[in-house]
């Protein structure tokens, strides 16, 4: 199956999906079993309302309850790249163009410091291999941060047997669904 094929099959899943609400929250619960809450610096990504992604606000509240820092981005469609900015308690968010909620202005927050990172996705597999919306936002992303770093999927079905991959693409280390954690080895 191509790509573009499973884009459309995703897509259409999350929106037949009979909870979302649920499912969001029951991902956020199931986070609480992974080892990484000695980390600090978690980069999240605020949920596409009208794509019907994961909610990540569940995941936000766990995060800030444990004290930890949230890191958010700011998509530049020029360079197809994201920025990323520190949430602080005065952060305003809005919705852009393309129906992304980013914040405004913020602290600007260097890669080289995040230690986990929630990455959305349409569908992945079982070894890790992620599919986006096809812009390659994340993999350029992905790619810059240091050795270490945890890429963790969320999302509502388990994984494909495989996805079609590009030499781009950088694949994850978990995912996260309401029913459980998918560990995928890696060599980073």
């Amino acid at each position: 199956m191509t790509k573009s094929e499973l884009r459309k099959i995703y897509k259409k899943k999350r929106l037949d999906l009979e909870d979302p609400d649920q499912a969001s929250l029951d991902i956020a619960n199931q986070s609480l079993k992974l080892d990484i809450w000695d980390r600090q610096y978690f980069h999240l990504f605020l949920p596409i309302q009208q794509q019907r992604e994961v909610d990540t606000s569940y995941l936000l509240h766990i995060l800030q309850g444990r004290d930890k820092s949230v890191v958010l981005s700011r998509s530049d469609f020029k360079t197809t790249s994201l920025n990323h900015v520190l949430l602080e308690d005065n952060t305003k968010i809005s919705v852009n163009a393309m129906g992304i909620p980013e914040p405004e202005g913020g602290i600007p927050f260097p890669i080289d410091q995040l230690e986990v990172i929630f990455v959305p996705l349409l569908a992945y597999d079982q070894k890790g291999n992620r599919l986006g919306y096809g812009k390659g936002f994340y993999d350029r992303f992905l790619a810059q941060c240091n050795k270490g770093v945890l890429f963790v999927g969320l999302s509502y079905f388990g994984p494909e047997e495989v996805i079609p991959t590009d030499p781009v693409d950088i694949p994850l280390h978990y995912c996260i669904t309401p029913e459980g954690i998918h560990q995928f080895p890696q060599s980073n």
